[in-house]
C-alpha cells in the first residue's frame, strides 16, 4: 500500500510537471512562430504596395517598430511575379533571391494562384498575393533562417523540458520515501495496534464465556446468560476478522506455490450453503468448470474466500431471491462470479463495497449480523493472490461479485 502511495506521488508529480511544461513550451513556440508569421506578412505588405521593393527613405516604410534597421531591405530574400487577370504571368524579379530562377519562380507563382489563398507557405517561402488595377503581385519572401531558428528553439525547449522532467523524477523518487514516510509508520502502527489488541482482547472474552457457563452451571440458564454468550461470540469474530484482515495487508502477497482445485473449492462450499438457502426459501444454482486450478498460499484461504461471497449473497438476498454462482476458466483466469438479487442496491455505492464496515442503507443492515468486513477479508485475498474483484449490477436489485485469479498450468 505504501509503495502504490508513494508510485502515485511521483505519478502526479510528474503529470502535473508535464502538463505545466507542456503549456509553457508550447504558448512559447506558437508566440514565436506567429511573430515569424507576422514579420513576413508585414514584409511581404510593404514589398506589394511598392510593386515589390521596399520605399527608399526609411520613414516611408511606416513600420518603424517594426522595420527598425536600415539594413533590413538588404537582409531580406524575396522575389516578384506580376500576373494578369487571368493568371498568366506578366514579369518575374528574380533580383533578390539567388535560390530561384525564372522558371521555379513562375512554378511557385502558378501553384499559389491555383490554392486561391491570399497568404501563406510554399516551402520555406512565405508569400502574400496583392491585386491592384488589372494586375495581381505575388510576392515571396525567403524565412528559411527564421524557420530554422523556430525549428531550432523547438528542439531546444523540448530537449530542456524533457532534461528538467528527468531530473525532477530522479529527485522526487530518492525523497518519495521520506515524503511517505509518516504515512507509512502510521499505516503501520495502526496495524499493529489492530494486531495486538485482537490478541490481547482474545483472553478476557474467552474467561468473560468461561465464566459464564459457570455461572449457569451454579444459577441455571436465564436470558441474561444467553445474551452474554452471543454477544461474546459476535466479539470473538470481530476479533477474529480483524486479526485475519491485519494479517493480510501485512504480508499484501502470498507465496504462490501450492496448486489448489478452485473448481472442487466452489462446489463444495455452493453445496454447504444449499441447505441455509433452502431454508430461508431462496433459490441457489451454480455452474461450475471442472478441474480448474489455481495457485496459491493454501486451500484455507481460498475456501474462506468462496464462503465469505456465498454467505454474503445469501445474507443480502430477499426471501424467495435467486443466488448463482458460477466458475469457467476464460482468458487464462479462473473467473468467479457470485450473483445474487436483492431488494435494493445503488451503483454508486458499489465501490465502497469492499471498504472496511461499510453497510448500505437497505441491503446490508445489521439484522443479517456480522460488521462489513467479509468483502473486505476477500479483497485482500484476492489481492494477495494477484487476483481482482468488483462489483457490479444491471439494474440496481441485483448484486454480482466477479474474481478473476490466474490459473495453474501445469
Amino acid at each position: 500500500m505504501i509503495k502504490k502511495l508513494q508510485l502515485k506521488l511521483i505519478t502526479a508529480t510528474m503529470l502535473s510537471l508535464f502538463v505545466v511544461l507542456v503549456v509553457i513550451v508550447g504558448a512559447a513556440n506558437l508566440v514565436n512562430y506567429h511573430k515569424i508569421i507576422t514579420d513576413a506578412d508585414v514584409t511581404l505588405k510593404i514589398l506589394a504596395a511598392n510593386e515589390g521593393r521596399f520605399p527608399e527613405s526609411f520613414e516611408e516604410w511606416g513600420q518603424k517598430d517594426f522595420l527598425s534597421s536600415p539594413e533590413f531591405p538588404y537582409e531580406s530574400r524575396y522575389f516578384l511575379i506580376v500576373l494578369d487577370r487571368d493568371g498568366n504571368i506578366i514579369s518575374t524579379n528574380i533580383e533578390q533571391i539567388a535560390a530561384v530562377d525564372e522558371s521555379s519562380a513562375s512554378a511557385y507563382a502558378q501553384t499559389v494562384w491555383a490554392k486561391g489563398k491570399n497568404s501563406g507557405f510554399i516551402g520555406n517561402y512565405r508569400y502574400i498575393i496583392h491585386e491592384t488595377g488589372s494586375f495581381t503581385y505575388v510576392v515571396f519572401l525567403d524565412c528559411s533562417r527564421s524557420l530554422s531558428n523556430a525549428r531550432t528553439f523547438a528542439l531546444a525547449s523540448l530537449g530542456a523540458s524533457s532534461a528538467g522532467m528527468l531530473i525532477v523524477f530522479v529527485i522526487l523518487t530518492l525523497v518519495s520515501g521520506k515524503i511517505v514516510k509518516p504515512f507509512s509508520e502510521s499505516y503501520e502502527k495502526q496495524k499493529r495496534f489492530i494486531t495486538d489488541a485482537g490478541h490481547e482482547l482474545k483472553t478476557p472474552l474467552t474467561i468473560i464465556d468461561a465464566d459464564t457457563e459457570i455461572l449457569e452451571m451454579d444459577y441455571g440458564e436465564s436470558k441474561w446468560m444467553e445474551d452474554i454468550h452471543r454477544q461474546t461470540g459476535r466479539l470473538t469474530e470481530l476479533t477474529n476478522d480483524l486479526i485475519a484482515l491485519s494479517r493480510m495487508e501485512e504480508t499484501e502477497t502470498v507465496s504462490l506455490v501450492e496448486r489448489v482445485s478452485l473448481s472442487e473449492i466452489v462446489r463444495e462450499e455452493a453445496d454447504s450453503f444449499q441447505a441455509l438457502a433452502a431454508t430461508q426459501n431462496k433459490i441457489l444454482d451454480s455452474e461450475i468448470a471442472p478441474s480448474i486450478q489455481v495457485r496459491g498460499g493454501g486451500e484455507k484461504a481460498l475456501r474462506r474466500l468462496v464462503s465469505i461471497l456465498l454467505d454474503n449473497a445469501v445474507k443480502y438476498s430477499q426471501e424467495g431471491g435467486k443466488i448463482s454462482v458460477t466458475l469457467k476458466n476464460q482468458h487464462r483466469a479462473a473467473r468467479l462470479t457470485v450473483y445474487n438479487t436483492t431488494a435494493e442496491i445503488k451503483r454508486e455505492s458499489l465501490p465502497r463495497l469492499f471498504d472496511r464496515f461499510y453497510r448500505t442503507d437497505r441491503s446490508r443492515n445489521s439484522k443479517t449480523g456480522g460488521y462489513g468486513l467479509g468483502l473486505s477479508i476477500a479483497a485482500s485475498t484476492v489481492k494477495a493472490h494477484r487476483g481482482k474483484i468488483w462489483a457490479s449490477t444491471e439494474d440496481e436489485r441485483s448484486l454480482m461479485i466477479t474474481v478473476t485469479l490466474p490459473v495453474s498450468t501445469p
